[in-house]
This record gives structure tokens, C-alpha cells and sequence, in this order.
């Protein structure tokens, strides 16, 4: 039975942090869902770059890029990367780039806004620390659950998927 975001509220508010409505979505695929991997970066996506090329069965990225909306932390290239090595989505404190593109990739991907300049690469970033934007902390290893309602965050999975 498919759920949505509104049903899990319903059915589990007592489990769940629900994200304040700052993110629009830019990727081909509007639900997804997964276990939480996290990155810290700022205005250097090296460790997204890394992190969309291991594999992501299952699983949603997490990037707390301080909101920062002078670069994008994603582009075509790496959402592609993502895909191919089977991640849900992305939920990215920051911006996205090559929009046109990325509408059309079979891919979650939820971010601030939109941006042209690519980021530098300094092989900075932190994987798997908790992070905290939107009003909640997030886990490396909690359950992401999003769609054009909103975004949930579980401390485990909730025996559902989209």
C-alpha cells in the first residue's frame, strides 16, 4: 500500500521530526525514501562527489551545505552517479545546478534553491556527523521520508516505502 508524507504524520507523529518547508524539488522523482548517510561540507561538494559513486541502495544522502546560495553542491554529472549506483535521493542545505537536466534523472532531490557556479574542489567535508538545518538533527542512520508534502525524519525505518 503506497503511503504519503500526510499519512506517515497520521500514523507516527510521536516518531517523527517533520523539516520546515524550505526545500522545492528538482529531481525526476518526486517520493523517496531510505536510510540517512550525512555530509558536512561548505561550497566544496569533493565528499558529494565521493558519496554518489559508493554504493547507495536504499539510501538517501544527506548534505548540510550551511545553506550557502553562492555554489551548487549537485549538478547532472553526479546526480547520474547517484542513480547508477542506486540512491534514493538527496536532501542537499544548499543548491543544485543544471535544473533542466536534473528533472528529467530518476532521482529524489531536494534542495534551497537553484545556482550556475559549481564549487570549488578542496577535498573538504565530513561524512557521517550529525548534522542539524530546518529545525531538526539529523543522524547518519535515520530514515529520510520525503514528497511534495514535506520531509520526515524517523530514528527508524517505518516498514514503509514509496
Amino acid at each position: 500500500m503506497p503511503y504519503s508524507v500526510p499519512d506517515l504524520c497520521d500514523d507516527f507523529m510521536e516518531e517523527v521530526l517533520v523539516l520546515e518547508p524550505l526545500f522545492s524539488d528538482f529531481g525526476g522523482k518526486l517520493q523517496f525514501s531510505g536510510e540517512i548517510v550525512t555530509i558536512k561540507c561548505f561550497e566544496d561538494n569533493s565528499l558529494v562527489r565521493d558519496t554518489v559513486k559508493s554504493e547507495g541502495r536504499g539510501r538517501v544522502l544527506v548534505v548540510d551545505g550551511g545553506g550557502s546560495l553562492r555554489h551548487a553542491l549537485l549538478g547532472d554529472l553526479l546526480a547520474a552517479s547517484a542513480v547508477e549506483n542506486g540512491w534514493q535521493g538527496l536532501l542537499i542545505n544548499g543548491c543544485v545546478r543544471d535544473v533542466e537536466i536534473l528533472e528529467s534523472i530518476d532521482l529524489g532531490v531536494k534542495a534551497l534553491n537553484c545556482y550556475p557556479v559549481k564549487t570549488e574542489k578542496r577535498g573538504e567535508g565530513q561524512l557521517n556527523v550529525n548534522v542539524a538545518f530546518a529545525g531538526a538533527r539529523i543522524r547518519p542512520g535515520d530514515y529520510l521520508y520525503a514528497d511534495r508534502n514535506g520531509i520526515l525524519i524517523a530514528a527508524r525505518n517505518l516498514g514503509v516505502e514509496f
